[in-house]
C-alpha cells in the first residue's frame, strides 16, 4: 500500500518515515497506514494544516457532498444530515457539549464474484429451504430470500467504511479521514 501511495506522489515525512505527505483531494495530507497481520486494516488521511471555524465548515460540508455525489458511496444516513448550519457553532459544541462531528460512507464493491457469492449464500439458504423449496419458491420464501441477500449485501458494504471528522486542536480545526478494511481487523484470534 505504502508502494502504491509513493507511486501516486507521496512522500515519507521526514519527522517521521511511517507517515506519508501529499495531496490529496486538493489538500495538503499526512497519511497513516495500520496494518494487522501484514494486511491494511485503515489508512488514516489528515489535514496537514489547521483552520479556522469557518473554513473548517466549508471543508467538512464539501466532503459530505462529494461523498454523497459519487457513485462509489453510499450512506445509511441522508447526508444532509450531516451538514453544519451557518450559524452553528463548532468550538463551543466541541468543548462544552463535547459533540462531535462526523459523516459517514461506505465504499460500493467494484465488482462483486458471483460465484463466490453463490458458494456462500447457497449454504445458507439450504440451511433453512430444501432444494425444491428454493427451485418453486413460494412469496413468502421469495420475500425471505430477498432479505437474506440484502442482509449478505449490507454486510459485505459496511465492511468498508470511510468516514470523517473535525478535530478540533485549541480553536483550530484539521479533517480526520478513515478509510477501514474490515476484513483485515483484529478479531482477537492471535489472543
Amino acid at each position: 500500500m505504502i508502494r502504491k501511495l509513493k507511486a501516486k506522489g507521496f512522500e515519507s515525512s521526514r519527522y517521521d518515515k511511517e507517515v506519508l505527505e501529499g495531496e490529496f483531494n486538493g489538500y495538503d495530507v499526512r497519511v497513516h497506514v495500520v496494518t494487522n497481520n501484514n494486511k491494511v486494516s485503515r489508512i488514516m488521511v489528515e489535514d496537514a494544516y489547521p483552520v479556522n471555524e469557518t473554513s473548517i465548515r466549508i471543508r467538512f460540508n464539501t466532503l459530505c457532498n462529494q461523498f454523497k455525489n459519487n457513485g462509489k458511496y453510499v450512506s445509511y444516513t441522508d447526508p444532509s444530515n450531516y451538514l453544519i448550519s451557518e450559524d452553528e457553532n463548532i468550538g463551543y459544541n466541541t468543548t462544552v457539549n463535547n459533540k462531535r462531528y462526523e459523516a459517514v460512507f461506505y465504499q460500493i464493491p467494484e465488482k462483486i464474484d458471483t460465484i463466490a457469492v453463490q458458494n456462500e449464500l447457497r449454504p445458507l439458504l439450504l440451511e433453512k429451504y430444501s432444494k425444491e423449496q428454493l427451485e418453486n419458491p413460494t412469496e413468502e420464501i421469495n420475500k425471505d430470500i430477498e432479505g437474506i441477500v440484502f442482509s449478505y449485501a449490507n454486510d459485505i458494504i459496511t465492511k468498508s467504511p470511510v468516514w470523517f471528522m473535525i478535530d478540533d486542536e485549541y480553536g483550530e480545526y484539521r479533517i480526520l479521514m478513515y478509510y477501514d478494511n474490515e476484513y483485515n481487523r483484529a478479531d482477537g484470534s492471535d489472543l
